[in-house]
């Protein structure tokens, strides 16, 4: 069986469903960056049946995301393209928004630069950019749980580890983004929202 399950999804995915309500309402075009299992993709698509949702992560995750599309049988949910962030070709497509949870931290800083630069290139003026996950406040954990998580990171391999808040903002800036909202989320994480300027 190809379908895998994330139980950190399954509890954010309420929270970030409520806030995409907002952020999203006039979108209709989503990238969804690393879409993991695909929990998000079809649990989000579901309730926003006004966005189309094109899921896409490496090739090892396809399997998993598209067993979940095929179970949730959505007409908005399309089929996972692979975007790899060392490799410099994007998806094309005529996206006005892109989401991504849970990538910051798990990628090196060198492609959390990659992603922030090719979500400027591929959202027009006025796209929207919502990325969730876990960040340091002013260099500091903003919780135990969340310095108990960096360290089992970095533990892991030495590219991971929970982001500067600050540092994101600025690399989202030099990429033509203006922050529109920093939504606090349950566990200790936190969805940032940028438009493209």
């Amino acid at each position: 069986m190809n379908k895998q399950f994330s139980s950190a999804c399954e509890r954010n995915a309420d929270p970030i469903l409520d806030v995409l309500r907002q952020e999203f309402a006039s979108a209709r075009h989503v990238l969804e960056i690393g879409s993991g299992t695909g929990q998000h993709a079809v649990h989000i698509a579901a309730s926003l049946p006004h966005l189309i949702w094109q899921t896409s992560d490496l090739p090892n995750y396809h399997p998993s995301i598209q067993a979940w599309i095929d179970e949730a049988q959505l007409h908005n949910v399309r089929k996972p393209l692979i975007l790899d962030m060392a490799q410099p070709d994007w998806p094309q497509g005529d996206f006005d928004a892109i989401f991504t949870a849970n990538t910051c931290h798990i990628m090196s800083w060198d492609k959390v630069e990659r992603m922030f630069d090719g979500a400027g290139r591929v959202l027009p003026a006025g796209g929207v950019l919502c990325v969730y996950g876990p960040f340091n406040i002013g260099g500091q954990y903003t919780s135990d749980g969340n310095a108990r998580f960096d360290e089992a990171l970095r533990a892991q391999s030495a590219h991971m580890g929970l982001r500067d808040l600050e540092t994101v903002q600025a690399l989202a800036a030099s990429c033509g983004f203006v922050q529109r909202a920093d939504h606090a989320m349950p566990a200790n994480n936190r969805l940032l929202a940028w438009v493209r300027s």
